[in-house]
């Protein structure tokens, strides 16, 4: 098992890579982007870092010439001979070639395009620009870099003993995490920690231990580099991004009105089983459901992201009812601000009700809460979104308003064509 206290005090080194793969990502980026490939291959995009949490300064915290140095690595990467096999070869979803030929052949070759990194006051500018497929892969990895160039910071000046106390304690913390959780072993629970971990050590380590103290319980990772390393099950469907862009695509309001189920349309071109899992919070899900096509209702299940889990898995509990279907045959997937908590809370209210299962994120692999003075370690919002699409705004309103983006004459529009009304404003956990 490495030391990852010492490989930390090895930070110091001119570079240390923190994005070594362009698998190091998460599977249902790929998912997406073989479906953009196919679709919409030519729409230009832009993608812009959003810091939710305006108290943490990033640019006063990370030397500018080190993310840099970070971000190039990335923009050298290529997929390895033994990557590309395991894309093309692997099973996933029960599924053997996933990726198709021709996708695979593009990706195999593909490189990273150019980023815009400005510094403006305490925090980055940092945007990319161009088309969908390609400019969609910077998000994962960006994130990653941010968020491990935060944490070397914070640790920068800590000494051998105290990085080994610090991760010490961090590793109990998680280990009782897991302890409690496994008094349930009818749980299902994946890891959904890349986009905003501590580090890739950390979040390997963190997979690992859930793999130990949970066995079949822990169903797999969202991220591909550690699913291909440790032969786990590569775990993810589909996110915000692809409603959001071909909703700002969409020519008129009706045609904005049909965009989110345009989305769900083409994915069921390429997917079934477990892949056929909805996410409606994009512009509200109480709207999204009612409007819903009839056949949307049969797929298997459906992903809670915002707003109040519990609240939403009633909506689409009802929902379901109301369509003719059994809810108990359907899967729930909550992944929004989950701690063990949390979840032992919502398994055992929707059990027997439903299939319950949670993709566990940020509390999962950056909870170093409480472990630093003054809190310097806690984790925080930051995010990278596709903001235009062929020149125009994206929008999201979410569930949680504190979620929404985009500008707010286009925000009263979309409001306006999903009907949604007031919404509860919850605090942005992670």
């Amino acid at each position: 098992m490495v030391d990852i206290a010492t490989r930390v005090w090895n930070h110091k080194w001119k570079i240390d890579p923190i994005v070594r793969s362009l698998i190091d990502t998460d599977f249902y980026k790929l998912l997406m982007c073989q479906s953009v490939f196919r679709k919409k291959r030519d729409t230009e995009v832009t993608f812009s870092l959003i810091n939710r949490s305006k108290h943490v300064p990033l640019a006063k915290l990370i030397d500018e010439g080190e993310l840099r140095e970070q971000l190039d690595h990335i923009r050298s990467l290529s997929l390895t001979r033994g990557e590309g096999t395991w894309l093309r070869g692997n099973t996933f979803y029960g599924k053997r070639q996933m990726f198709r030929s021709d996708f695979m052949e593009w990706f195999e070759n593909l490189r990273l395009p150019p980023y815009h990194l400005e510094r403006v006051g305490d925090q980055y500018e940092l945007t990319f620009e161009g088309k969908w497929p390609e400019v969609m892969l910077w998000e994962i990895p960006a994130l990653a870099v941010l968020m491990e160039l935060r944490g070397r910071a914070v640790l920068h000046d800590m000494g051998r003993f105290e990085l080994q106390v610090l991760y010490a304690r961090a590793m109990t913390k998680l280990w009782q995490k897991v302890e409690h959780l496994r008094t349930v072993p009818e749980l299902r629970i994946a890891d959904f920690g890349t986009r905003r971990r501590h580090s890739f050590l950390w979040q390997d380590w963190c997979v690992q231990a859930m793999l130990e103290g949970l066995g079949d319980s822990f169903v797999g990772t969202s991220n591909c580099l550690i699913a291909k390393n440790r032969d786990l099950e590569a775990i993810g469907t589909n996110a915000h991004e692809l409603p959001m862009v071909y909703a700002a695509l969409a020519e008129d309001d009706s045609a904005l009105a049909r965009a989110p189920y345009d989305v769900l349309a083409d994915w069921q071109e390429e997917h079934d089983g477990n892949l056929r899992i909805i996410l409606p919070d994009t512009y509200g899900t109480e709207g999204f459901l009612q409007r819903a096509p009839d056949w949307l209702a049969g797929w298997t299940g459906i992903r809670i992201d915002s707003g109040d889990p519990a609240t939403a898995a009633e909506v689409a509990i009802n929902w379901w009812k109301s369509r003719g279907e059994d809810p108990r045959k359907k899967l729930v997937i909550f992944s929004d601000g989950l701690d063990e908590n949390k979840i032992l809370e919502l398994y055992k209210r929707f059990t027997g009700r439903v299939r319950v299962s949670f993709g566990w994120g940020t509390l999962l692999t950056n909870d170093f809460r409480g472990l630093t003075p003054d809190d310097r370690l806690a984790p925080f919002s930051l995010v990278c979104k596709a903001i235009s699409a062929n020149g125009r705004p994206t929008v999201k309103l979410s569930d949680n308003p504190n979620k929404a983006m985009g500008p707010g004459e286009e925000i009263a529009r979309y409001k306006r064509v999903f009907g949604v009304g007031e919404q509860q404003a919850m605090e942005v956990v992670v």
